[in-house]
């Protein structure tokens, strides 16, 4: 289960992904691939990637292997990557760049979430109703929208309509206008989300988990902001923040889809042509990982209204393209990522405790955390902590046996080709390689690297992470009941649930 953190970002992602749908059964009935004529000065800024020379040959057989990337940067310092990828007639872009969550301003937090939100709602040349008539006209989409480590804005359209839609979305990010009517109504739609998110049990208990295993760590940060941080929030705010952090130097321009590279090369030179400001150099946290801060402790979070509990466990993980990320990422899926776990088997069919259990790594560009997420009556409170710890330090100390890793494999890699399934997947992709270092075999080699995993591997990877401390436990519930079940899992703080709003 995904932290609540990435909410937003996600729910954008559902929505570009549905978008995507709905084009490409059009797409479908046109049968034909568009390209579009060649500006031979265009060719002058293009330096192609080869694959690797390692990568599978073909993908009817099940391989993988990414389009060749071509790379060019415009006069404005705006790295851009290309891949041509047929046959329908529609073009993915993702333009990401390093302004997330992180990078909130003190006392600011959730302003990066803000100004990616408002990004739509008007620019120097046109207002927000402007811009959704030309995007819903030609049937493209375009969607903003953060997550701890960067700002992200999704566009897709008919190959036809690119060089009109990536100059919607050049303006979107060159010049936004922030009219002040708009930020005044996103706050205040912001503002009544939190009192509403109060009704919700889940949203709460991944809000204080996240402030509790983080602690003062950027990460920690709400990533929407809270009531006290969003009420403050001003259009010179939003302005301040596009001005100060967002810029072409720190970003990246991925395009996927029916268009020659050199027309990809030409397009965003012209419509990111003026584009100033942010910093010079990508701003980076410190890859660092320590034992949590509140290792050992538990948060109760006093909702008397519950029935339920709802329970987080957490401890410490890895940045993302860590040296262990396959052999940790096989012992989860056994652990608890997947329907036939472990933990499931246990927490669920077995005890019948609960619906849903899993645990999981989220992993940012400078530190993780490995976490479980739950749910279950009060009474059972305690027993639901006592198995799901009993059957992690069962893999810590004893790792997976060979079936259930090879098991473990075989399901990983199978889902994995939906990674590269549609042009929107491998624009997402090609940005998550560059940005986070993970190399440009990633894709090709990934299910190599995972079947490359060896009991001993995994042995390792859960002597390190499978609560090797005392994890962080948090519960919401109704506090005068579930207290004394919580005695002797460690110190126990009480906050009222309202503290989250």
């Amino acid at each position: 289960m995904a932290s609540r953190k990435l909410a937003t970002v996600k729910s954008t992602v559902r929505k570009a992904a549905k978008a995507v749908r709905k084009q490409t059964t059009a797409a479908r009935k046109k049968v034909a691939q568009v390209k579009k004529a060649v500006p031979a000065r265009a060719k002058k800024l293009l330096k192609a990637v080869p694959a690797p020379k390692s990568a599978p040959k073909s993908a009817a057989t099940g391989e993988l292997k990414l389009p060749a990337l071509h790379e060019s940067t415009t006069s404005t310092g705006l790295k851009v990557i290309a891949a041509e990828r047929g046959p329908l007639p529609l073009v993915s872009v993702r333009l990401v760049m390093r302004a997330g969550g992180v990078f909130d301003p003190p006392g600011k937090d959730g302003l990066a979430d803000f100004t990616a939100r408002l990004l739509r709602r008007g620019t120097k040349r046109m207002d927000a109703d402007g811009i959704s008539e030309a995007i819903e006209f030609v049937g493209a989409s375009l969607y903003a929208g953060v997550n701890e480590d960067v700002l992200s804005v999704y566009l897709t359209t008919p190959a036809e309509h690119f060089s009109a839609m990536l100059d919607v979305l050049g303006q979107v990010v060159r010049e936004p206008s922030f009219p002040e009517q708009e930020v005044v109504d996103a706050r205040d739609r912001a503002l009544a989300q939190f009192a509403n998110d109060l009704d919700d049990p889940s949203s709460i208990a991944d809000r204080a988990f996240t402030r509790a295993v983080w602690g003062d760590h950027p990460y920690g940060r709400d990533l929407g902001g809270n009531k006290r941080t969003v009420s403050t929030f001003t259009r010179d705010d939003v302005v301040r923040f596009h001005a100060e952090c967002m810029g072409p130097r720190i970003s990246l321009l991925t395009v996927v889809g029916a268009i020659a590279p050199e027309t990809v090369a030409a397009e965003a030179e012209r419509a990111f042509a003026g584009w100033t400001g942010g910093p010079d150099v990508e701003p980076m946290l410190p890859r660092k990982q320590e034992p949590l801060a509140k290792a050992g402790t538990v948060l109760l979070v006093d909702k008397p209204d519950q029935t339920q509990s709802q329970v987080r466990l957490g401890g410490p993980g890895f940045w993302l393209g860590h040296e262990d990320y396959f052999p940790a990422t096989a012992m989860n899926i056994a652990l608890g990522g997947g329907f036939t776990s472990r933990l499931m088997n246990e927490i669920r069919v077995n005890r019948g405790l609960t619906y849903g259990v899993s645990s999981y790594f989220d992993t940012m560009s400078s530190g993780g955390i490995f976490a479980l997420s739950t749910f279950t009556k009060t009474a059972s409170t305690r027993e639901i902590i006592d198995v799901a710890l009993k059957e992690i330090h069962g893999v810590r100390d004893a790792g997976l046996k060979p079936r259930e890793l090879k098991d473990a494999q075989s399901y990983l890699a199978g889902l994995y080709p939906l990674r590269t399934e549609t042009n929107e997947s491998v624009a997402s992709v090609i940005a998550d390689m560059r940005i986070h270092g993970l190399g440009d075999d990633w894709v090709e080699k990934f299910r190599d690297r995972l079947r490359a995993v060896t009991p001993r591997d995994v042995a390792a990877a859960a002597k390190k992470y499978a609560f090797a401390d005392r994890p962080v436990i948090v519960v919401l519930g109704k506090a005068s009941e579930v207290k004394p079940l919580l005695e002797g899992l460690g110190p126990i703080t009480v906050v009222p649930a309202s503290d989250y709003e």
